[in-house]
């Protein structure tokens, strides 16, 4: 009976503190759940692509031959036109043997692909076909949020410009102003040309006919009458380089005449 009594005494103490550690551990655990919980929250809504929308850039490059060069414009002018784009550049060439039109297109990017596919259902064979897509999302994201930092700082200047005491403190608040009015000028300026190169893609279209002109040969008497119109022009060009000298030559026909008057003289 005493022995039993000694154990219960011994075993009082550790059953008094279990409870408190386990509660303790449990605490713990709720503690750090709970700052896990607020620092993936934090991060869902930093960087889930739910936060903003996914910014591509797209552009295509065309080349292709054609039979009929003004059948082949009309047909993309009018798929352009049906999907509101417009033509931002348009020129045209001619070589040895081959005519050739480029265009460049800009094409609000939600009908890209269906002008794409308007543009290739009368084309058999593409010489080079070319289309790519840039994400620009992780850039617009960062020059959005660095803008809006900017921002904030520039307002805090201009409170604390508020309040300068001398000129000193005003002269170099203006000038942090100043940088940072064109560092946010900056980002602006790229933010507004992303957001022109998102919303609108921009299609290369080069198309070309081949044309079955040959070079003129001439004959051999043509070739002999030319001769001589050239040799008559060389004179003429002789005689032009003459009169452009005559000066010259009258003061060397006068010197000969006195230098072979003097000679005569010292031989008698």
């Amino acid at each position: 009976m005493k022995l039993l009594s000694y154990i219960l005494i011994l075993m009082l103490p550790l059953m008094c503190s279990s409870p408190k550690d386990e509660n303790y551990d449990s605490e713990a655990y709720e503690d750090s759940e709970i700052v896990y919980e607020e620092t993936s929250l934090l991060s869902s809504k930093v960087y889930s692509p739910e936060t903003s929308t996914q910014k591509i850039i797209k552009t295509s490059y065309l080349k292709f031959e054609t039979d009929d060069l003004d059948k082949t414009y009309l047909q993309i002018k009018k798929a352009i036109q049906d999907n509101k784009g417009f033509i931002k550049d348009d020129n045209s060439n001619k070589s040895y043997n081959t005519i050739t039109r480029h265009i460049i297109v800009r094409i609000p990017t939600n009908n890209f692909q269906n002008t794409l596919d308007a543009v290739s259902k009368n084309v058999d064979y593409f010489d080079t076909k070319r289309i790519s897509a840039k994400d620009v999302t992780e850039e617009f994201i960062d020059l959005e949020a660095r803008l809006k930092a900017k921002l904030t700082l520039e307002k805090r200047y201009l409170e604390l410009l508020s309040k300068a005491k001398n000129v000193k403190e005003m002269l170099e608040i203006e000038r942090e102003l100043s940088n940072i009015r064109e560092e946010i000028e900056a980002k602006q300026g790229r933010l507004k040309y992303l957001q022109n190169k998102v919303s609108l893609s921009t299609l290369d279209i080069e198309f070309y006919k081949l044309t079955s002109e040959a070079p003129v040969t001439k004959s051999y008497s043509t070739k002999m009458w030319n001769a001589i119109k050239a040799g008559f022009n060389g004179i003429s060009i002789f005689f032009l380089g003459l009169l452009h000298i005559w000066p010259f030559i009258i003061i060397l026909f006068i010197g000969g005449y006195f230098i072979k008057k003097w000679i005569k003289k010292s031989k008698k």
